[in-house]
């Protein structure tokens, strides 16, 4: 069975997105890197690549990591900021601690291409 699975498929993924946003737009540390993003848009993607990452279906049509990142200027700072907001939202509906553990390293898997190292 796959994480995406484990977690509880599109719809867990759904609830899961829209609260990180949530916790993302209310953070001082990254909120100025949306206020010009169609929020929309980009909850749409991230559900996507989140799927996709996590292997459900991939339906992922996006820029990879390192393209849709390159020009925003990210610090390890900025990185760090939206690991704790996710790491808030698992947290909030209650995913098993070995879950978030799988999700905290796929993502920290991303980092040297989101910071474009």
């Amino acid at each position: 069975m796959s994480l995406f699975d484990e977690l509880g498929g599109a719809d867990a993924i759904d609830t899961a997105v829209d609260i990180f946003y949530r916790k993302v737009l209310a953070d001082d540390r990254i909120s100025h890197f949306f206020d010009t993003v169609d929020m929309e848009g980009q909850h749409t993607k991230q559900k996507a690549f989140l799927t996709m990452a996590f292997g459900g279906p991939n339906n992922y049509t996006g820029k990879d990591l390192r393209e849709a990142h390159r020009h925003m200027n990210l610090t390890e700072e900025h990185f760090n900021a939206v690991a704790e907001d996710l790491l808030a939202t698992l947290e909030e509906l209650n995913v098993p601690q070995v879950k978030i553990d799988e999700v905290m390293s796929i993502v920290g898997g991303t980092k040297s291409d989101i910071l474009n190292l």
